[in-house]
């Protein structure tokens, strides 16, 4: 409505100016005359009250740089005069358009104050450790930068707004306690659990009657008669523990041939035989002693078997061991217990799980290596004797420790840094001590704590800019520091 009113006035006065203006021309009215008339038309003085105007905020800060006088693009940063002689029109702090953020500046009882009402203090425009309580310039003649108090007390915090945040794609994530588990990656070899397997001999000189009809690699089972045979001391031992049943009243009185029997290898079925018909066999049948696989046949129908000589070699393969080589340099991180995963190459999408079972006690000395075993069932008989087997062992300790990811630590080689986000665009470069690596995590021993949050991506961007800050500091003179 004001504004209405105050339209309406200068319509009034131009009508008011044109008829004056017109009635002078033909009446030869001077110019008090035609403002007396005015007056009249709009009934008050025109020097009464003045014309209403909006008033802007005033302009505070320092100059930031001088702008045309008309506007055009054309801008210094120092006092310029454009070709017609005008001067240049100074932009102070308040008046620049800026994308970063600033300090609301606010005057309050003649200090400048943020909106948090901190003091408003003017920071050396290349990162010194020089702050002033009034604008100011430095010895290059450039504006001191306005920040709230205490942004400029750590030398080694870095300020970055929340733009260029998101230009530079910096990242966090806060530090939580886990296990840090490192796979071990080797080679190994699948081998015959040594405990399983068996030869079949005979412990005297022995006459090869008949040999049953298996062959190498093939499965049988416990009990199978293998091979039959003639041994003349067996036939001797078997007729006096005959004799000693015959003369005694029971068994314990032929116990020492009985023993001699034993002794032999004789099987139970065959002493059982002698025990129920007072009779000495002739020839006696050996037996397999274990479920498994043929892996060696060396009888022979009619072959004369010396003490000891093997005739068939037997290995149970339910279970079996994987042997990998691990590097000496990774051995420390290798605990009996381990979880293990093999994988076979001849087996592609097959997994197989096991634990370390043994570290051999010797580093074999060409390759620097070290071996462990692994034990793996075979239900399914998959594996196979000395198939190639890709070997992981998950190291690590089972106790949750502070960890970060790998990418949030900055590794110069002399120290370890972690860039730490302390809230409200700060963040601090800090030294940390780290510990075991491993599935893209480290562990930090000491130097942060669980829940701080740390710069995971683009973080060499600020340390870089706070090494700077830092620099600039040891070079800034003794006069110089606040």
């Amino acid at each position: 409505m004001k504004r209405f009113g105050s339209f309406l006035t200068l319509a009034v006065l131009a009508a008011g100016a044109g008829a004056g203006g017109y009635s002078a021309g033909q009446h030869d009215l001077s110019v008090s005359d035609v403002v007396q008339m005015i007056e009249t038309a709009i009934g008050r003085p025109l020097s009464a009250e003045p014309m209403p105007t909006t008033a802007g905020p005033v302009p505070f800060g320092p100059i930031i740089y001088y702008r045309h006088p008309d506007g055009d693009p054309a801008y210094s940063s120092t006092p310029k005069r454009t070709e017609d002689g005008r001067d240049f029109v100074a932009v102070l702090a308040s008046e620049d358009v800026s994308f970063e953020v600033r300090p609301e500046i606010k005057a309050a009882g003649g200090e400048a104050t943020g909106p948090s009402g901190r003091k408003i203090l003017y920071r050396n425009p290349m990162g010194l450790p020089d702050t002033s309580p009034v604008p100011k310039k430095d010895s290059m003649g450039m504006d001191y930068i306005p920040v709230l108090e205490g942004e400029a007390d750590d030398g080694s915090t870095v300020k970055v707004s929340a733009g260029r945040l998101q230009r530079t794609g910096v990242k966090t994530v806060r530090a939580t306690k886990s296990a840090v588990v490192r796979p071990v990656r080797v080679p190994g070899t699948v081998t015959l659990d040594e405990r399983r397997v068996t030869v079949v001999s005979t412990r005297t000189e022995a006459f090869i009657e008949e040999v049953a009809d298996i062959t190498t690699g093939e499965a049988i089972e416990k009990g199978r008669p293998l091979v039959r045979f003639y041994a003349r001391e067996i036939a001797q031992a078997g007729a006096l523990y005959a004799a000693d049943l015959k003369g005694g009243s029971d068994r314990n009185a032929a116990a020492g041939s009985l023993q001699r029997l034993e002794n032999l290898g004789v099987p139970a079925e065959a002493i059982a035989e002698i025990e129920k018909t007072r009779k000495v066999p002739i020839s006696v049948t050996l037996m397999a002693p274990r479920n498994g696989i043929v892996l060696e046949r060396m009888a022979v129908d009619g072959m004369m078997a010396e003490a000891g000589q093997t005739l068939f070699r037997i290995a149970d393969v339910s279970t079996l061991w994987v042997v990998a080589d691990v590097p000496e340099y990774e051995l420390s991180s290798v605990r009996i217990g381990d979880k293990a995963t093999v994988r076979i190459r001849s087996l592609p999408g097959k997994v197989f799980e096991g634990k370390v079972g043994l570290i051999y006690p010797e580093i074999q000395g060409q390759t620097r290596t070290a071996r462990i075993r692994i034990e793996l069932p075979n239900p399914e008989g998959l594996l196979l004797a000395n198939m190639y087997a890709e070997v992981g062992i998950a190291t690590g300790g089972t106790d949750p420790v502070v960890t970060v990811p790998d990418s949030a630590v900055i590794d110069t080689g002399d120290r370890q840094v972690v860039i730490v986000d302390k809230g409200e665009d700060s963040f601090e470069p800090r030294d940390v001590k780290i510990g075991t690596r491993g599935d893209g995590m480290v562990e930090i021993m000491e130097g942060l704590a669980e829940g701080e949050k740390v710069v995971v991506s683009a973080n060499f961007l600020i340390d870089a800019e706070s090494n700077l800050k830092a620099a600039l500091s040891a070079l800034t003179p003794a006069e110089a520091q606040p």
